[in-house]
């Protein structure tokens, strides 16, 4: 995401931090291509125009162009100003109060409403609370029949009639009180482009249900329009937020950039992915770090933490301490590795792993799927003793993997590598460590 963004502006920062003396002009001079950039993103010309107005009055000030760093005080300038332009601090989503809490989620079609709303299914599961999906979308073909199968691959129920999308969201209501769920999560009919009836019937479902959240959802994608989709719909029917989806493929940002500024309500939660899973609660100040190409430690550790199981991470390192990693060890890291999400998205948050280093880099996912394989052909005896797979071994191995001796070969080469690593490691570095401080 931003990765056009994060280019341009790595390249002005670079150059104004290359003068060993800051002047105004020089400033200027990098507030000038900050702007292009800004308008190249597609961000809204107003919002590009009062954005560098702000950081010019603060940057050229006698305490920037004196101070020992000035390059990088320019920089926090940009960085503290850009966290304001995406709204400040993160702003949750209101689902408090009696439940059951009701989310609406309204907008326009192909924005990506039902997806989001498995998505805000699977988290309100994780938080140890039972939702319930409406399908609402009596309008667009397939729309309530999606809906459910999301609903099934999560084991979360669909509410659903064929009637008048007003009384289904009632009814739903009402059932959801009956029945003690939580949260009713309410995806609306949308249309090709915005109608008086579209809106009315908006207004009528948000009124008989008291929306406790309505949330737009808007296609990042789509820059620009999905601003002035906000700005419609709040005016017509009045959202407490926005939820971006497809944000992962939005390698300009001017949706993103534009939307707290022209429409005054927050982004609340990014779509950042087609799998259930891959759902963020919209930080300002860790988006603007990541468009600043600064990592996003913070949101990489919560991924981690909701990945890994603890007691899990504990055996394993007791195993480490012992030196007993074995093959069905590795299986395991593999697949808390890929519930925390894409590897590029992983690698994009790290501070210093610029978008430029990461361009050329392609995870093959395939190659992810053939090592599962591999080691799901083995026994259970081989798994825990790698040392005991033969030749022949190797043969039966690869055929039932559907793989090549070679690639078997590969797998092990690299598993012996890592062991001898995590001796070397064993011998050095933990022998100091407490029990339950290891960093992994």
């Amino acid at each position: 995401m931003f990765e056009e963004l994060t280019d341009r502006l790595e390249i002005v920062f670079k150059k104004l931090r290359g003068h060993g003396k800051l002047t105004e002009k020089n400033i200027k001079e990098a507030l000038k291509e900050v702007r292009r950039a800004l308008l190249e993103a597609d961000v809204n010309y107003k919002v590009a125009r009062e954005f560098i107005d702000e950081i010019q009055v603060k940057a050229v000030g006698e305490e920037v162009l004196k101070s020992i760093t000035p390059g990088q005080q320019v920089i926090k300038i940009v960085h503290d100003q850009l966290i304001e332009l995406l709204g400040g601090k993160a702003t949750p989503l209101n689902l408090s109060g009696s439940p059951p809490a009701t989310l609406m989620l309204i907008g326009l079609q192909g924005s990506g409403k039902t997806t989001l709303a498995g998505k805000l299914a699977r988290f309100c599961q994780g938080k140890g609370k039972r939702p319930l999906l409406v399908a609402a979308d009596t309008y667009r073909p397939a729309a309530i029949e999606q809906l459910k199968i999301l609903g099934e691959s999560i084991e979360a129920p669909v509410y659903w009639e064929e009637r008048d999308p007003v009384k289904i969201c009632f009814n739903a209501v009402e059932k959801a009180r009956e029945e003690f769920f939580e949260w009713v999560i309410i995806d609306t009919a949308g249309r090709l482009q915005i109608d008086e009836g579209l809106m009315q019937e908006l207004t009528d479902i948000k009124s008989a249900i008291s929306a406790s959240e309505t949330l737009l959802v808007a296609d990042a994608m789509t820059g620009q329009e999905a601003v002035n989709v906000a700005v419609e719909f709040n005016d017509r029917v009045g959202i407490d937020g926005v939820a971006l989806t497809k944000l992962d493929g939005d390698a300009r940002g001017g949706a993103a950039l534009s939307i707290r500024a022209t429409v005054g309500k927050p982004i609340k939660v990014v779509g950042v992915g087609e799998k259930l899973e891959a759902l963020e609660f919209f930080h300002p100040d860790r988006m603007a770090s990541r468009i600043l190409g600064l990592g996003d430690v913070v949101t990489l550790v919560e991924k981690a933490q909701q990945a890994v199981d603890l007691r899990e991470a504990e055996k394993l390192e007791k195993k480490l301490r012992k030196e007993e990693f074995t093959l069905e060890d590795f299986y395991e890291q593999l697949q808390q590795l890929k519930k925390m999400g894409p590897l590029e998205s992983l690698l994009e948050m790290l501070p210093g792993v610029g978008t430029k280093a990461l361009r050329g880099l392609k995870v093959d996912d395939e190659a992810m799927v053939k090592i599962e394989a591999v080691i799901n052909s083995m026994t259970t005896e081989e798994r825990r003793h790698p040392h005991l797979i033969d030749g022949s071994r190797r043969r039966r191995i690869a055929r039932g993997s559907g793989s090549s001796i070679q690639e078997v070969n590969g797998l092990l080469k690299q598993f012996f590598a890592m062991q001898k690593m995590i001796r070397t490691l064993t011998k050095g570095k933990l022998k100091g460590i407490p029990k339950g401080m290891l960093p992994f």
